[in-house]
């Protein structure tokens, strides 16, 4: 292997530049200066683990796929890189990531000590694509307290949203939900998408687009429309309804995990408004969470995840860095997760030995910004079990069928966004609606 020389640097402090012989490098977009000083000590305790050094790249995201394909170019891809989803599957295609290095990490650390639903989001033949490190899921953020007293179950699916919707709505001081409506959002494609995915309900088959399935979508589109109307006049995203929870005024909305912290009065750019004090942990003690949601075509349900992997590419030196990733998903996984721990959900749990280890540490890492405590005890054991039980079942358009790359064009064109709206404003039926989405997500290239 060639020496790769570089002046050690620990973030956000001066160091003497002495150079060193770097044995391997590895690429992370978790760039934030905390962040990547966790990231630097977790090369710092490899390193002193096992005798060999890692040099820690920052890469912005929306960077990566050109320098990558770059750095495939000239023979001087990075060792390890840390990506999302997105970029397994057709990496592995391109020849830049080695199947057979993240599959043997796999099977040394136990392919059923991993999240099934992670596992197989990169799952390439035999094999992976790429190790499975962290993630999130999407959740039905709702009022548990008002769902208590009004004897209502958990909004885990269609039928539980309209039987609260029915009990709860009831506008202006309590709104049944608030719906993703604002056409131009990258909010509003990802909360369809997972309202689709819980009804069983795809663009893409294994060959391509694919028309959508009329019962499963007619359901989707009526059950859109009805928590559409139950739902602020406007056009809506993140913004109104994280700050209409907040104030007390929506008994559900759909969200990510980062809100988690922001709800127990940590964060003060986004305080909950539900009292006059911004530090409240009230209303993270008012809130219930679902991640599995399901529709009535669909009992099984489906939960939306972000998932991100460590891929080793086929410039690395392979041994060491299957080695950096095996520990890092192991002795040091609970660091590894502390980067961010609100949005880094374990993947692993815990060993063949431990089964709960990895999330049990997870619980207890701090989460917050201006303030901090462990998500344990803002939170019960059991919301937090939920939390972590959503990466099992994580899904996304696409990754089943070999065809994310193309459902995720058809996001990005926005045609599902447009179409939705253009149905609960009442412009077109839900038969005109399908052939209309049909249509055009059949040009999406």
């Amino acid at each position: 292997m060639k020496p790769k020389l570089l002046s050690f640097a620990t973030v956000g402090a001066l160091m003497a530049s002495t150079v060193i012989a770097e044995d391997i490098r590895f690429w992370t977009t978790e760039e934030q200066p905390e962040r990547l000083a966790r990231q630097q000590q977790m090369a710092e305790d490899f390193t002193a683990a096992t005798g060999h050094n890692v040099e820690v790249i920052p890469v912005t995201e929306s960077d990566l796929a050109t320098r990558a394909t770059a750095a495939f170019a000239a023979g001087d891809l990075p060792d390890v890189i840390y990506h999302p989803l997105s970029y397994a599957l057709p990496w592995v295609e391109a020849g830049i990531l080695d199947p057979d290095a993240a599959t043997d990490v796999i099977e040394a650390l136990g392919g059923d000590t991993f999240a099934p639903g992670a596992l197989g989001m990169a799952a390439f033949g035999d094999g992976y694509a790429s190790v499975p490190v962290d993630g999130w899921t999407q959740m039905v953020v709702y009022r548990k307290d008002l769902f208590d007293a009004a004897g209502l179950e958990p909004p885990s699916t269609y039928a539980n949203v309209l039987a609260a919707l029915e009990k709860l709505h009831n506008p202006p001081d309590t709104y049944g939900f608030v719906a993703a409506t604002k056409v131009d959002e990258n909010f509003m494609s990802q909360v369809l998408e997972h309202v689709f995915l819980a009804n069983g309900v795809s663009p893409v088959g294994p060959n391509g687009a694919q028309p959508l399935d009329v019962k499963k979508t007619t359901e989707v589109l009526d059950f859109y429309k009805a928590i559409a109307q139950a739902s602020p006049p406007g056009e809506l995203y993140w913004d109104q309804s994280r700050s209409l929870y907040f104030s007390g005024n929506a008994a559900m909305i759909i969200w990510s995990p980062f809100i988690l912290d922001e709800l127990a009065g940590l964060r003060d750019s986004a305080p909950p408004t539900i009292n006059d004090d911004p530090t409240s942990r009230e209303l993270a003690s008012k809130t219930g969470i679902v991640t599995n949601f399901a529709g009535p075509s669909n009992p099984d349900g489906a939960a939306w995840a972000s998932v991100s992997y460590f891929g080793i590419t086929n410039d690395a030196d392979t041994d060491t860095a299957v080695e950096f990733v095996k520990f890092s998903m192991n002795e040091g996984y609970t660091e590894t997760l502390a980067i961010a721990p609100e949005g880094k959900f374990p993947v692993r749990n815990g060993t063949a030995e431990d089964p709960d280890m990895f999330s049990e540490a997870w619980s207890k890492l701090e989460v917050g910004v201006d303030r901090k405590a462990p998500l344990a005890d803002l939170y019960p054991a059991e919301m937090i079990a939920e939390i972590v039980a959503g990466l099992d079942v994580a899904q996304r358009w696409g990754v089943a069928e070999g065809q994310l790359a193309l459902a995720s064009k058809m996001l990005g064109s926005q045609v599902v966004n447009r179409v939705v709206r253009e149905y609960i404003d009442g412009q077109i039926d839900a038969a005109a609606a399908i052939e209309k989405m049909n249509e055009e997500l059949a040009a999406v290239q």
